[in-house]
């Protein structure tokens, strides 16, 4: 089993995944960003680093989703690769940080690998707003992660809904997590694994 958790940057995939992945006893997935050697230079350089660092986080997510269909494991995956395909990569050459050129070659990169990868069987989208993504964001204190203007997370934001909406490849619950505190209240988190346990045994 695949479950897969998608957001904006702070929306808080990566807590919600680890708290999840202790509570069903799932195996966690988690999105490479401590040891990607393009992430610091790309924040500095939005428009000469955009292509490499894309390139790797799709090869990275690839052989995520790969490992795990050969795993037979159940597994939480903290951001899936459709992410990078319909949100960033896009939006970099929306605000001109990609070229046409390059954009057209991890475009046809990424369908290639969408043929040979099998989509989650529940993707949990965590809704945040901006000025939420932006506390978030603060709270945490990644050095790196200073110089992301709040036209660049609202820009990402417009996007995650557009691909939400049309969201078709299975399962598909959506959390509103501005009002939620999962970390210090319980209670907000049982009822997200209130939740996730109607949407896998069917009991809507």
């Amino acid at each position: 089993m695949h479950i897969a958790v998608a957001g904006n940057i702070g929306a808080g995939k990566t807590t919600l995944t680890q708290l999840l992945a202790k509570h069903f006893k799932w195996e966690p997935h988690f999105e490479d960003v401590v040891d990607n050697p393009y992430l610091d230079d790309f924040y500095h350089s939005m428009d000469r680093w955009s292509f490499n660092l894309q390139i790797y986080f799709l090869n990275s997510r690839f052989r995520q989703v790969l490992e795990i269909r050969e795993s037979g494991k159940k597994i939480i995956q903290d951001r899936t690769i459709y992410e990078d395909a319909h949100i960033f990569a896009p939006n970099l050459h929306t605000m001109g940080l990609m070229s046409n050129r390059d954009f057209q070659n991890y475009a046809s990169l990424f369908e290639l690998m969408e043929n040979l990868v099998s989509s989650p069987d529940l993707l949990i989208y965590l809704r945040s707003s901006t000025p939420n993504l932006v506390k978030q964001i603060h709270k945490r204190g990644r050095d790196y992660e200073n110089s992301i203007s709040i036209e660049y997370l609202s820009k990402l934001n417009d996007r995650y809904e557009e691909w939400i909406k049309g969201y078709d490849k299975g399962k598909l619950l959506i959390i509103d997590v501005d009002n939620l505190d999962f970390v210090e209240n319980p209670e907000d988190l049982g009822e997200i694994i209130n939740r996730i346990d109607a949407q896998l045994n069917g009991l809507f």
